[in-house]
């Protein structure tokens, strides 16, 4: 295995891996509604690729408003830390932007990671697309 490196993406030359890695993880594996996952708020976010080689395995974005989300990760690769090096890499660019407060809606069952990165828990927990959430918070 090569390293995984993370590089800020752009959004219309990257789409096809960021559709690829998103539409598997999320619409195949977790049963996300096509309609839901592609919300109209990618045009405007800061994406993130994470490659081993030249080969994209995981991604996430970062909104205007300070919201990191879409963290996706391929499943043959989950368990390297490549949804930490995403994270990183979004928490870093909302740094460079001012962006002070950062804000993520997580899986209940990943809701621990984000807390080791410094995110709270800020609401009760809520289903969206059938999957139990709650909403985070971190202060930078």
């Amino acid at each position: 295995m090569n390293e995984i490196s993370v590089r800020v993406a752009d959004w219309h030359r990257d789409y096809n891996d960021i559709h690829r890695i998103r539409q598997a993880v999320f619409v195949t594996e977790q049963a996300v509604p096509p309609e839901q996952e592609w919300d109209g708020e990618d045009d405007t976010a800061v994406h993130f690729l994470a490659c081993e080689g030249e080969f994209a395995v995981g991604t996430a974005r970062l909104t205007p408003d300070g919201h990191i989300g879409r963290v996706a990760v391929l499943k043959d690769w989950r368990g390297l830390n490549i949804g930490h090096a995403l994270l990183q890499a979004a928490l870093a660019q909302a740094d460079r932007q001012g962006l002070h407060e950062q804000k993520l809606t997580a899986q209940v069952h990943a809701s621990a990671f984000y807390e080791r990165q410094g995110f709270e828990v800020v609401s009760e927990e809520f289903l969206e697309a059938g999957i139990a959430h709650v909403d985070m918070l971190r202060r930078s």
